[in-house]
């Protein structure tokens, strides 16, 4: 994957994919977005001059046309191999009779709307990534949307309730990985969700059983697998599908 973004990358998860991409060193332009670089990510940023911290609030859907204009410029020619829908949001469980209109505003805000469109946005720089590497086969090393969902969102696993504005957004999300896939099949590019497993983070919380390093190298060993087959699935990090 020479060139990658992803959103929400100044903790959690998705800073545990720009450190394993630096780590890795086979990615010739990380672009990590936030909404304020954390120390770390500004750090790392100093140290590596492929990492390119850019500001990017998910929920001003106004402002992602200029975005793409200067990713596209960073770019140059290249065009974008791999785009991670990560930034997301989530509440505490939630009760029927508790949940509240702004919670579910703003989970979908986040976790479904946002990523539809600016995967939208940045369109035309996957397609120019799928026909540079015309020569690949389809998959993350020619052009790929991996859209970070949850098993929360799974219906067929849903067997305790509750956690309303997380699961539907993320069920809404697996909805649209989907038509992804089926739209942008002509134009060889891959599209999956993964549910990360339950991470320790400041969203999965302290008693969470998977550290980030497990979770990342699961998700991209997984991602390094997959082929034409495999776009428009439901994965867990180690790759085993999930149902919808």
């Amino acid at each position: 994957m020479k060139t990658v973004l992803i959103t929400g990358a100044n903790r959690g998860l998705g800073l545990g994919m720009v450190k394993y991409l630096i780590k890795e060193k086979r990615t010739e332009k990380i672009f990590a977005t936030c909404r304020n670089a954390s120390e770390e990510l500004t750090k790392l940023s100093d140290e590596h001059k492929n990492l390119h911290v850019l500001h990017l609030d998910v929920k001003k859907i106004d402002s992602f046309a200029d975005f793409s204009t200067k990713v596209s410029k960073l770019l140059i020619n290249d065009g974008l191999n791999l785009l991670v829908n990560n930034a997301g949001v989530t509440t505490k469980f939630t009760k029927l009779n508790l949940v509240k209109e702004e919670q579910l505003m703003e989970n979908f805000m986040v976790n479904t709307v946002a990523p539809i469109m600016l995967t939208k946005t940045l369109l035309p720089l996957l397609k120019q990534a799928a026909d540079v590497n015309s020569d690949k086969p389809i998959g993350v090393h020619r052009a790929a949307i991996v859209n970070i969902s949850s098993v929360l969102g799974s219906i067929s696993q849903n067997d305790q309730g509750g956690f309303y504005p997380y699961r539907c957004s993320k069920a809404a999300l697996n909805a649209a990985t989907k038509s992804m896939s089926l739209d942008l099949k002509k134009d060889q590019i891959l599209v999956t969700c993964v549910h990360p497993g339950w991470v320790r983070t400041d969203m999965g919380g302290k008693n969470a059983p998977l550290d980030i390093d497990t979770s990342i190298n699961g998700i991209f060993n997984t991602l390094c697998k997959l082929g034409e087959a495999d776009s428009g699935k439901f994965l867990e990090y180690n790759g085993n599908e999930l149902p919808w």
